[in-house]
């Protein structure tokens, strides 16, 4: 409105001055014909109305006024911001106007002339108000677009933060509690001669799923106890999870072939969730008396993940969701895993990293 306000004032001054006003119903003319301006962005067809009924009056009592210039720019108003149909019956009864004016002011034989020249000003200040209506729609089109393409983001985002978190949940709790009823088996059948440090593994195990649950939650901040008692894991830990799988009855072998100094972490964390999955399905589903064995590649390019045991395939059952979480924890990287049975027995899980490829 303030805009509209120094528009309307600055019309009034450029059509105001000595001769062109007759007395005070000229000057009166001329305020109503520029004041209603300030409005005309909140009530297009209502200001070009009142605009409109003061030129018909100003056209019945004969006073020429510059200031119906102000019609004019109530009508691309309404032609920018107004129906079409609106838009149509504003530049018809200005026509009208026009067609009026000229017959009873235009000099002698230029009737045509005069109507065409109104008509053309006419036309050009409807054009000019249609051009900002369509540059207005296509921005509000790009601008509805960009909200579309951010809310979709936005969703896929949260299932790709819902598909980690499952994941993680998946790999870690399902581990450790794998370990925990494994331990608590081994209290209850095979007495063992220090249950007390049994109990005190399935403690530990506990709290380590706790911790990871958190973390996964994104509710862990780091520098709290659990958080340096458990920190998130990576190829280093490899042999502290061999360790507990074979205190829990599963022998497992590790080899890591050169440092993980150069692969992320991000990429060290995949690789160990990789195998933890594989050792607790063999955990899971493989006899006793399977043996397993574990072999990490590493390099500036890549990351190799093989892990195999030497269980019956019939053993085995159908691949579930963890084999599924592997595949998209490796495709994360633009990667792939192979899981399924060897011809002669056992089975291998063999992943390869591109770390080149990082999504």
């Amino acid at each position: 409105m303030a805009q509209d306000a120094a528009l309307a004032a600055a019309l009034f001054t450029v059509t105001f001055g000595p001769g062109r006003l007759e007395g005070t119903t000229g000057l009166t003319l001329q305020a109503a014909l520029v004041l209603p301006l300030v409005w005309r962005r909140r009530a297009p067809l209502t200001v070009f109305g009142v605009i409109a009924a003061v030129a018909f009056a100003q056209w019945l009592l004969g006073i020429q006024l510059p200031a119906d210039a102000a019609l004019l720019i109530a009508l691309g108003t309404v032609t920018a911001r107004s129906p079409w149909r609106h838009a149509l019956l504003a530049g018809i009864v200005l026509e009208s106007g026009a067609v009026l004016s000229a017959a009873r002011w235009a000099p002698e034989g230029r009737f045509l002339a005069s109507s065409a020249a109104m008509t053309a000003a006419i036309a050009a200040c409807a054009l000019l108000g249609a051009n900002v209506r369509i540059r207005r729609a296509a921005q509000e089109d790009h601008i509805a677009h960009l909200e579309r393409e951010r809310d979709q983001k936005a969703r896929l985002a949260v299932a790709e933060e819902r598909a980690r978190i499952a994941r993680e949940m998946h790999d870690s709790i399902t581990h450790n509690l794998s370990v925990i009823v494994a331990l608590a088996d081994a209290v209850v059948h095979t007495r063992p001669d220090d249950p007390l440090a049994v109990t005190d593994q399935i403690a530990e195990t506990g709290r380590q799923t706790l911790t990871d649950m958190r973390r996964s939650l994104g509710i862990l901040r780091d520098g709290e106890p659990d958080a340096e008692r458990h920190p998130l894991p990576g190829i280093a830990q490899l042999e502290p999870l061999c360790e507990q799988m074979r205190a829990v009855g599963l022998p497992t072998r590790l080899r890591v072939d050169e440092g993980p100094a150069c692969v992320p972490v991000a990429a060290q964390l995949t690789a160990y969730r990789i195998v933890q999955e594989s050792l607790t399905n063999t955990l899971k589903h493989a006899p006793a008396g399977t043996s397993a064995e574990v072999r990490v590649s590493c390099s500036p390019r890549a990351v190799t993940v093989e892990v195999t045991d030497d269980g019956p395939a019939a053993s085995v059952t159908t691949p579930g969701r963890g084999i599924a979480g592997m595949r998209e924890r490796a495709a994360a990287y633009g990667g792939a895993l192979h899981a399924g049975p060897f011809p002669g027995g056992g089975w291998q899980v063999l992943a390869r990293l591109d770390l080149g490829s990082t999504q």
